[in-house]
C-alpha cells in the first residue's frame, strides 16, 4: 500500500473507467487539465508495449488559487494526479494522489487544511467510482 496514494478498482472497462473518474471530478468542482497516454507515449517513443495507463491532471481552481497565494512555489506539486490502469489480470485500477501526503510537505499553516479538504473531495470521487 502506497504512503502517497490511494486505490480503488473499477468494474468497468478502462475507457469507461476514465469517462467516470472524469465526470466524477467534475462533480466535486475539478477540472482535468492534462491527460498523459502512458502507453500510447512508451509504444510511439521506445517501442514498448504497455497495458493502458492514462494519467489525468485534475484541478479544483479554488483549491489551487488559495494554495498559489499562500504558497508560490506549490505549482511544482499541482496538480493533483489521478491514475487509471490496466492489471496484469484485466482489472482497472483508480490511483489518486492523496494531497495531505504530498502536500504535508510544506510547511504552511494554510496549505495543510487545503490538503484535508482537497483529500476528502479526491475520497469522495473514489467513493462514487466504488458505488
Amino acid at each position: 500500500m502506497s504512503q502517497f496514494a490511494f486505490t480503488v478498482k473499477s468494474n468497468r472497462s478502462f475507457d469507461e473507467t476514465v469517462a467516470q473518474v472524469t465526470d466524477a471530478l467534475k462533480t466535486e468542482g475539478f477540472g482535468v487539465l492534462t491527460t498523459i497516454d502512458v502507453a500510447s507515449t512508451l509504444k510511439a517513443k521506445l517501442g514498448l508495449d504497455q497495458a493502458p495507463y492514462v494519467i489525468l491532471g485534475a484541478c479544483n481552481p479554488k483549491y489551487a488559487h488559495q494554495a498559489l497565494q499562500a504558497e508560490p512555489d506549490i505549482g511544482a506539486l499541482l496538480p493533483c494526479n489521478v491514475v487509471v490502469r490496466e492489471e496484469a489480470d484485466k482489472t482497472i485500477s483508480v490511483v489518486f494522489m492523496d494531497p495531505k501526503a504530498v502536500l504535508g510537505m510544506v510547511d504552511n499553516p494554510v496549505v495543510n487544511p487545503l490538503a484535508d479538504e482537497v483529500g476528502a473531495k479526491l475520497k469522495r470521487v473514489a467513493e462514487m467510482l466504488s458505488a
